[in-house]
């Protein structure tokens, strides 16, 4: 999902709140589904090591360091960082994000993360697009959901928690990839208005020997199908980012 029509627009930047997400070098622009995750996942006071998978942008990144003052963020990317690093800079937490170009099949930090999240490529079986940053940055060709899960499992600390964003017709997929190894605590599926099917779902994970009791489950409206019109929980949820909210 990718219409934000209540950012404001800057010369092809995005201006939210706090920050301002230049993206003219980067293939994935910013878009509602990295919002979503940012705003979204669950974050505990001792959260203080988020890794941010596939950063493009750094817009997960920033939102997250926005959202915990005392943690470092770090975002990795198969793609040149520069312009995540240069968004980074020009924001108030800079000196608290640190960015990788890497694949994450490769990273291999000196730390474990308390909190992983990622809005990872997902397109498997459909045509790739001829443009090969945006084949790259959303087709599983680079990324498979068995390479993501493996990465999750060795670089969450004990006990970290892993978020992802996913077209609700992946997600069974990305769970069969998971092989029982991870388990959802949390999961919330998206509607763009009431009377649309779910389109997104965004789950929030841990080591399945590290689950407790059943996964809470519930679902978010973004519009209420008027023009321009959104719910009172999308606005809630993202009050914190939009400057219209």
């Amino acid at each position: 999902m990718s219409n934000e029509s209540h950012i404001e627009r800057i010369e092809g930047a995005f201006r939210f709140k706090h920050f301002t997400v230049h993206q003219d070098r980067c293939a994935m622009k910013v878009g509602t589904d990295g919002v979503l995750l940012g705003a979204w996942t669950p974050l505990r006071p001792t959260d203080l090591r988020l890794l941010d998978i596939g950063t493009g942008t750094g817009l997960i990144a920033l939102m997250l360091a926005q959202r915990a003052p005392e943690a470092e963020v770090t975002g990795i990317d198969i793609d040149d960082v520069s312009q995540a690093r240069e968004n980074a800079a020009a924001s108030p937490w800079g000196e608290r994000l640190h960015f990788v170009q890497t694949p994450v099949q490769t990273f291999d930090p000196d730390v474990r993360f308390d909190r992983i999240v990622s809005n990872p490529p997902f397109f498997d079986a459909t045509l790739p697009s001829p443009d090969a940053g945006r084949t790259t940055a959303r087709h599983t060709v680079t990324l498979s959901f068995t390479e993501l899960c493996d990465a999750v499992l060795r670089l969450l600390a004990p006990g970290g928690r892993f978020s992802v964003v996913l077209p609700q017709s992946e997600v069974r997929r990305f769970l069969l990839a998971a092989g029982g190894r991870l388990t959802t605590l949390r999961r919330t599926d998206v509607r763009t208005t009431p009377r649309r099917a779910v389109k997104r779902t965004l789950l929030e994970l841990s080591r399945t020997e590290e689950a407790e009791g059943a996964p809470t489950v519930d679902e978010l409206v973004i519009g209420t199908g008027a023009h321009e019109t959104y719910t009172p929980e999308y606005r809630a949820l993202t009050g914190d980012f939009y400057l219209k909210f």
